[in-house]
């Protein structure tokens, strides 16, 4: 069983430095999946209301010989359910399908800048956290001046920001910014899959060099730049190896060898642009 350390939040709680994420897998399968994750593990599970699979979360938890105060548990409120009152009914909503009194955080998914409501979800989630249904409090996909506005509306800055980041995404900026405010970067899709990451020539070659799998490398780059990643594959052996990356280092040459897989914002989702339901 890997053994993961913690990182510390803004509001003086603590995270798991890696974790699990859910997205495509649903059902008695995604449940399995999951529990077996968190028996090997795993103690962040990330998941959402847009994926459809909070229910398999929860049922997992509860199958797993791990206590419910063991794990952490990030879901997200869904562009559809920002704003005043709704946010709220999102939260309970995802609160029913988990089958949990509360969750450990709580994202807002993505600013869907066009609907002007992510200022209004932030305040909601600020009473949320207060009334205990959620014991923190962060966002997704949010770009530093979005961060900003909430800070000097509210004085509450997000726990954590969770983006599209790779070493071909590198999003250099967007990290110096969440450092200079004490926010965790937390990485979605950290392993590359539409970019090919894990078959570039150098992954593997250090890959080859460290004795350790593509995603490994990739995954223990995130952690060694203090970004927390979070994967998941279909197959157990490799969710249980996305963990194991905390009893090896990689040296300064081949983390800069790394950095330069940067391809700026090439294939990344536009926050102002993209947006979700």
């Amino acid at each position: 069983m890997a053994d993961i350390p913690m990182l510390a939040l803004l509001d003086g709680g603590q995270i798991p430095a890696a974790g699990l994420g859910t997205w495509t897998h649903r059902g008695r399968e995604g449940a399995k999946l999951f529990t077996k994750a968190i028996e090997d593990g795993h103690r962040l599970i990330d998941t959402a209301m847009q994926y459809g699979n909070e229910a398999a979360v929860g049922q997992a938890v509860k199958d797993s010989t791990v206590a419910r105060e063991d794990i952490f548990i990030t879901t997200k409120i869904a562009g559809g359910d920002q704003g005043k009152g709704a946010t709220r009914l999102g939260l309970e909503a995802s609160l029913r399908h988990l089958d949990t009194d509360y969750v450990d955080l709580t994202l807002i998914h993505w600013p869907n800048p066009s609907r002007g409501l992510y200022l209004e979800t932030w305040e909601e989630l600020i009473t949320l956290k207060e009334e205990g249904l959620t014991h923190h409090i962060g966002v997704s996909n949010f770009l530093p001046d979005q961060i900003l506005e909430l800070e000097e509306t509210t004085g509450v800055l997000p726990v954590l920001n969770q983006i599209q980041l790779s070493p071909i995404i590198g999003q250099v900026e967007w990290r110096r910014f969440h450092d200079e405010k004490g926010i965790i970067t937390e990485a979605w899709r950290p392993l590359g899959p539409k970019e090919n990451l894990l078959g570039q020539i150098l992954v593997q070659n250090i890959a080859r060099d460290t004795g350790k799998t593509p995603a490994q490398v990739v995954m223990r780059w995130a952690v060694q730049h203090g970004i927390l990643p979070i994967a998941v594959s279909s197959k157990p052996e490799r969710n249980l190896e996305n963990i194991q990356i905390f009893d090896f280092e990689l040296s300064d040459a081949q983390m800069l060898a790394l950095d330069l897989l940067d391809t700026g914002e090439r294939f990344a989702l536009d926050p102002m642009i993209h947006e979700e339901w």
